[in-house]
């Protein structure tokens, strides 16, 4: 696999309003398929695609579902669909669940792990926090890997980095024989203080893959030369449990292609919020464990921008799950500690991820009665298959889609355009049969009270992760804009909305596809970090610029190498504390920033964050962050709406849909979303359809048609 850089020109959507399906990618007179670029993302009930081609400007969207066992099949299906041939594409930009989901099921490489000899139990010590003080059934995840395949080596560096026992390398020999008899299929290496001085992880792993060459190895440092021995080992523990899995998956899906003739570039969605070449994601498999949503919060960025809207709340609901992320000034945030299945009950990774919340409720999300009978949604997922009752392939369990088309908020007959058919009795009879008659309801209106419950705490649920995502970290959501993708997502905007007073709610074209669009716009990015801890001095920050400097020639050297050439941006970034904390924020640092000016945005920030700042404290900086991009022609977002031919009057047809705030059913008219220009307005109550997705707009709110084909809602709460 190779990966190279290929230039982009504007793009323009072709979309038939006779069908609500997209058009396949244009021909050239000689009957070629002129270059384009697919972007796929692979979710826990569909798989979307989204093509753009290089020179005419076209784009194709479509889905399928997800196909577990054989990820590859549903992305091949999409392919097809869409009349696209692999032969043709530049590249295609990936982003997968496959890592995220590996660590939350425990379905990894079986991993061992070797660090400095008297620090075995790294990994089960942790941090002595108890995150949950009052809960006297708390209890920690296991580690990765369990203390029988944990071992230890001699060898030692001091805080200061120096060499106070150099690494026992004859040692090794013998340990790679136990790991042979074991049958390790993966192995970490993490030694205290490595950060400092890699020299021990490196000859380790050299000699480790000369003596196991059929085993995963990888080390803390070539992940991370951040602090802290915790985070770092778990990071490594983490990067080699699905090492082995990454790699077969896009050794297979790149086999794939290129026996359908695809000679381009595979790059795959990285947390960080840019693109990396297989070769990267295979070797550091951990830098993907967002790699699904984040083509979103990218997408939903750059439409912010060109609107002039700052400030977004980026909402997205699947068939499994709900993600958000906070965009401010345009700029989504990206944290350096992630904690695999929660805060709580999770272990950290160490590297730059989008900061994203999660909630296990989406479209496929099961409604189910607890031992109290008392109704819950979710976390469990009917999938693609069995899939909701409705999907008719064997579904037994009610689910939120099942709740939302017995509400005639979604059409039945133009389910994904009408590719697939949905059977509202089915919804009907399951609603009523584990949610209703349990709870002793009956009569015709029966499932419609459960589909209410259900839909009700779904959005409760789902309003959860939009406070914690703002109201906890210091910021009004009133003064946001709430951007709605997801199949789901334009289905509960409004009422979500609502429920935060939040004023305006944005809907972007082909919101099902949304996130495989954001990942058309993502860049070559690679991410650096090194732990430096000084006082915020003058004198001190010389240092600190050397270090940034040669973070920052590290970055451009791999992008280079592994992207070609091009115009690369630096950004650069500091973790800072007062003095004797042990938690830092990260603040923005520009090349002529003097000590003064960095310790006024860090109070600031502080203040901001935690509602007071301490000015008279010695504030320390105490990691350093480079964020190297490689800066490529992306298609023009104004030019993704565009249809063809010309302007047809929009059509509209009236039909009775639930409306929770109403408690009842309302006449309304229902829309067809590729039949409404720009400039379009109206009053709800009102649904848009469209391919992948529908929008609700309530009876008390209005609605327009932006430039860029958005539908831009006015939330009268």
């Amino acid at each position: 696999m190779s990966a190279r850089v290929c230039v982009m020109r504007q793009a323009l959507i072709v979309v038939s309003p006779q069908t609500n399906k997209s058009a396949g990618i244009r021909i050239n007179q000689e009957g070629l398929h002129l270059p384009y670029v697919i972007a796929i993302d692979i979710g826990g009930t569909f798989t979307d695609l989204v093509a753009c081609d290089a020179e005419t400007g076209a784009v194709a969207y479509t889905k399928s579902p997800t196909t577990y066992g054989r990820l590859g099949d549903a992305v091949f299906d999409c392919i097809r669909k869409a009349s696209l041939e692999a032969r043709d594409a530049i590249f295609v930009k990936h982003g997968t669940t496959l890592v995220i989901n590996a660590l939350l099921q425990r379905v990894g490489a079986k991993t061992a792990l070797i660090t400095t000899k008297g620090f075995r139990d790294v990994l089960e010590i942790g941090r002595g926090n108890r995150t949950q003080p009052f809960n006297l059934r708390f209890h920690r995840e296991p580690p990765l890997v369990p203390r029988e395949l944990r071992f230890e080596v001699e060898e030692r560096v001091e805080g200061t980095g120096r060499v106070r026992t150099p690494l026992a390398i004859g040692d090794l020999a013998p340990l790679a024989e136990s790991l042979r008899s074991l049958e390790i299929e993966s192995l970490a290496i993490s030694f205290l203080n490595s950060y400092l001085t890699p020299d021990h992880e490196k000859l380790a792993a050299a000699e480790l893959r000369r003596l196991l060459p059929d085993v995963f190895v990888t080390t803390g440092t070539e992940l991370t030369r951040e602090w802290h021995e915790f985070e770092r080992t778990a990071t490594a523990a983490a990067n080699a449990y699905v090492g082995p899995q990454v790699s077969k998956y896009v050794a297979e899906f790149d086999d794939g292609l290129r026996s359908g003739g695809f000679k381009g570039s595979l790059l795959l969605m990285g947390s960080h919020g840019g693109v990396i070449s297989a070769e990267r994601g295979c070797r550091e498999p951990i830098t993907l464990v967002e790699s699904g949503p984040v083509g979103g919060c990218i997408g939903a960025s750059r439409y912010g921008q060109i609107l002039g809207i700052d400030n977004l709340v980026a909402f997205d609901m699947g068939g499994t799950t709900s993600k958000c992320a906070l965009v401010e000034r345009g700029r989504y945030a990206v944290e350096s500690i992630y904690h695999i299945g929660g805060p709580d009950n999770g272990f950290p990774i160490r590297g730059n991820v989008i900061d994203i919340l999660e909630v296990g409720v989406g479209g496929g999300s099961i409604a189910w009665l607890d031992a109290q009978h008392r109704l819950n949604v979710g976390p469990r997922s009917a999938g693609s298959m069995p899939g909701p009752a409705c999907y008719a392939r064997g579904g037994a369990d009610p689910t939120v889609t099942d709740a939302n088309l017995l509400l005639a908020r979604l059409d039945p007959k133009n389910f994904l355009g009408g590719e697939m058919q949905i059977i509202t009795d089915l919804a009907r009879d399951a609603l009523a049969r584990r949610i209703a008659e349990p709870l002793g309801y009956s009569g015709k209106d029966a499932a419609i009270l459960a589909a209410k419950g259900v839909l009700t705490i779904a959005n409760l649920i789902m309003s959860s992760i939009i406070k914690k995502v703002s109201i906890a970290r210091g910021y009004d959501p009133r003064d946001f804009a709430l951007f709605c993708y997801g199949g789901g997502g334009p289905l509960h905007g409004i009422e979500l909305a609502r429920a935060l007073k939040i004023p305006r709610v944005i809907v972007p074209p082909e919101p099902g596809n949304f996130s495989a669009l954001g990942m058309l716009l993502a860049d070559p990015r690679i991410d650096s970090a090194r732990t430096v801890i000084v006082q915020l001095k003058p004198e001190n920050l010389a240092r600190v610029f050397t270090v940034l400097t040669e973070l920052e020639a590290d970055g451009r050297d791999a992008l280079r190498r592994e992207f070609g050439d091009g115009a690369i941006t630096i950004e650069r970034e500091v973790e800072m504390r007062y003095k004797g904390q042990h938690h830092s924020i990260k603040i923005p640092l520009a090349e002529r920033d003097d000590a003064a000016l960095l310790r006024e945005r860090f109070d600031r920030e502080y203040l901001r964050r935690y509602g007071h700042a301490n000015e008279a404290a010695e504030a320390e900086i105490v990691v350093l962050h480079s964020l190297a991009t490689l800066r490529m022609k992306q298609p023009e977002i104004a030019h993704l709406t565009r249809t063809e031919g010309a302007a047809k009057p929009p059509r509209s047809e009236t039909r009775p849909v639930f409306f929770l705030e109403e408690d009842r059913f309302l006449p309304t008219d229902v829309y067809d979303r590729y039949s409404l220009r720009a400039g379009f307005s109206a009053v709800g109550p009102a649904l848009i359809v469209e391919y992948g997705s529908s929008t609700l707009i309530g009876p008390s709110d209005s609605f327009t048609i932006g430039s860029l084909g958005e539908i831009d809602i006015d939330c009268h709460n």
